[in-house]
């Protein structure tokens, strides 16, 4: 029997390969930026092993494309990609996991990206090496990274023997999973319940969970490997940055270049960029998913009541929620936060209440359409409860475009906190934060400009990754796209 592809490995593929290239030039132009015309010869060797490692990886995808056929060669080829991982490019190893298990269960993509997050994380951290003093628990943060990362690579390979373990063996493995995900590397409990889920519950695949059918979205799946970096980076970050370099001024070091010892330079008080940039990604994700559970509970509680109960009930919640949505949500939160100050805490209770009006209706369409099925009915025919209705059958069966605008939220709410941060309006000056970073580094774009560009360009990736991570979540909650 001849074997061939997946197609959604194909997906992978095609995906990977494109990205390794625009990766790969990217790389070469941001070396031309920094040293113009004078390139040595390891660099220069850099470059080209990195274009020639791309191109190989473009044209096997391709080839497989037309092709779909599995050949050994391409199993070499995908050890020689997944080992190039160590040159710094991610999709040349995405592409050597996918040639080397060519048809993926939903969990084992789980892993390959699970890898993936833990060889950023590390490759991130090791720039620590060159500072004059690290955090104390440096040492052991670094190698409980790697016990991670092998057991996450080791698994990722081992995987397609999976099925044929004991009982035992596998409720160790997915111990073990739960284990590594404190790290932040969600990735890895996501796969341990799919683990789970599949050898106990034996569920059909027509109707394959969430996760599963995210699984198959590629482009989801990248920002959500985007995210959970950003996430574990701000978990491990405890162990692994000395948190002194980002807060506290250092007179010596004003403004300098982005060199070995501080990756992204120095900004006007010659506090480390990099160390800040770190920290200040435990803020934007504090805020944006706060900002956002928040308004989700409240206005999803609301909506529901309102939509379920009757005219005069619905009328009272939804018109006293009216003058809330009047007014412009980043207005309210700039009132909010002249009057009580600026802090953490006010930002978030900012722009929680600027959210709440918007689930409140989107919840109150939902319930309206869901209320009146059969089951409904037939709950309120054996007399049922009204509370045990909403809370097991109404709510539950309304919540899809709920958690489909929660994930859009968090990225307004990102962007948002920025916003009112560069504005001055958001957390403390003095606090690690891309918005404060992006302000400070506004006044520089003459002279310094990486100290706008590196902050600019984590938000942007954070909030594209969020968006991303909706689209996919919109398919895979899409009951026609999931058959």
């Amino acid at each position: 029997m001849v074997q061939s592809y997946s197609p959604v490995a194909k997906r992978y593929l095609r995906f990977a390969s494109t990205l390794s290239i625009v990766f790969s030039l990217a790389v070469i132009l941001f070396t031309y930026l920094r040293q113009g015309t004078d390139w040595s010869l390891v660099t220069i060797g850099f470059a080209l092993i990195h274009l020639i490692l791309s191109f190989i990886n473009f044209f096997i995808a391709r080839h497989i494309q037309n092709n779909g056929k599995v050949h050994p060669v391409h199993r070499v080829w995908g050890f020689v990609l997944m080992l190039s991982v160590l040159l710094g490019n991610p999709f040349n190893f995405i592409t050597g996991m996918f040639l080397i298990l060519r048809k993926l269960m939903s969990y084992q993509i789980y892993f390959i990206f699970a890898v993936l997050v833990d060889l950023t994380i590390i490759a991130t951290t090791s720039l620590n090496f060159f500072k004059p003093t690290m955090s104390p628990t440096f040492t052991i943060g670094l190698f409980l990274l790697g016990v991670s990362l092998l057991f996450h690579w080791g698994l990722a390979l081992f995987s397609p023997h999976l099925k044929n373990v004991s009982k035992t063996q596998l409720y160790i493995i997915i111990v073990l999973l739960v284990v590594t995900s404190f790290s932040g590397n969600l990735l890895s409990l996501i796969a341990a319940w799919l683990i789970w889920r599949e050898h106990h519950n034996q569920v059909d695949v027509r109707r394959r969970s969430v996760f599963s059918n995210i699984s198959r979205h590629e482009v989801a799946i990248f920002g959500l490997y985007i995210i959970t970096f950003i996430f574990a980076m701000a978990i491990t970050s405890y162990l692994t940055f000395e948190y002194s370099y980002a807060v506290e001024n250092n007179y010596t070091a004003i403004l300098q270049a982005p060199s070995m010892t501080y990756p992204l330079g120095t900004d006007n008080f010659g506090r480390d960029v990099f160390s800040r940039m770190v920290f200040g990604g435990r803020i934007s994700l504090l805020v944006g998913v706060l900002a956002t559970l928040a308004p989700l509970l409240i206005g999803g509680f609301l909506g529901a009541i309102s939509g379920y109960y009757s005219h005069r009930v619905d009328q009272t919640i939804m018109r006293s929620l009216d003058v809330l949505y009047a007014i412009p949500g980043i207005l309210l939160a700039i009132t909010i936060v002249t009057a009580f100050g600026t802090s953490t805490q006010n930002l978030i209770l900012a722009l929680s209440i600027g959210g709440i009006p918007g689930y409140a209706r989107t919840m109150r369409a939902n319930v309206l359409q869901v209320k009146q099925l059969e089951y409904v009915e037939a709950a309120h025919a054996v007399g049922v409860s009204d509370v045990k209705i909403i809370l097991k059958h109404v709510i539950p069966n309304a919540s899809a475009p709920m958690i489909i605008r929660s994930s859009l939220t968090v990225a307004t709410a990102v962007i948002s906190t920025s916003s009112l941060s560069y504005l001055g309006l958001g957390v403390e000056s003095h606090i690690p934060e891309w918005g404060n970073i992006l302000r400070i580094g506004s006044d520089y774009l003459e002279t310094q400009p990486y100290l706008a560009i590196y902050p600019g360009l984590a938000i942007i990736a954070l909030v594209l990754s969020f968006n991303f991570l909706g689209d996919g979540l919109r398919d895979a909650l899409d009951p026609k796209m999931t058959q």
